[in-house]
C-alpha cells in the first residue's frame, strides 16, 4: 500500500481485541466516531459506489498528516472544535452563499428532471 491510509480488515475482531486494549470500549462505532472527531476520513472505493456492501470484511480510513514515515505529521492531526466565537462572519458569509447556490443548482437539476420527464412519457 501507499502508507496513506489504514485497513481494518475484520471489523468483530478489531473491536473485540484491539479496542480494549486502548479505549474504555469494544465498540467498532466509536471508534470511527472518534476517527471522524479528528478529522478521519473512511475510503469508499467508486467500484463500491457506497451503495454496495463490500463483499470482503475491509474498511480503509485516511487523513491528510496520517502517512507513513512521516511522524512529524501526527501533531497536526487535533480533535475538531467548533465554538461559536470560532466561526467568523466571513465564513457564514461563504457558506450562505455556497448554499444559495447549492439550492439554485438543486432547483436547475429539479426542473430538468421534470423537463426529461415529460419527454418521456411523451415518448411513450
Amino acid at each position: 500500500q501507499s502508507g496513506s491510509s489504514f485497513h481494518v480488515f475484520d471489523q468483530g475482531q478489531f473491536a473485540k481485541e484491539v479496542l480494549p486494549k486502548y479505549f474504555k470500549h469494544n465498540n467498532m462505532a466509536s471508534f470511527v466516531r472518534q476517527l471522524n472527531m479528528y478529522g478521519f476520513r473512511k475510503v469508499v472505493h467508486i467500484e463500491q459506489g457506497g451503495l454496495v456492501k463490500p463483499e470482503k470484511d475491509d474498511t480503509e480510513f485516511q487523513h491528510p498528516y496520517f502517512i507513513r514515515g512521516q511522524e512529524h505529521l501526527l501533531e497536526n492531526i487535533k480533535r475538531k472544535v467548533t465554538s461559536v466565537s470560532s466561526i467568523k462572519n466571513e465564513d457564514i458569509k461563504v457558506r450562505q452563499d455556497n448554499v444559495t447556490k447549492l439550492l439554485t443548482d438543486i432547483q436547475m437539476m429539479k426542473g430538468k428532471q421534470e423537463s426529461m420527464d415529460s419527454k418521456l412519457i411523451a415518448m411513450k
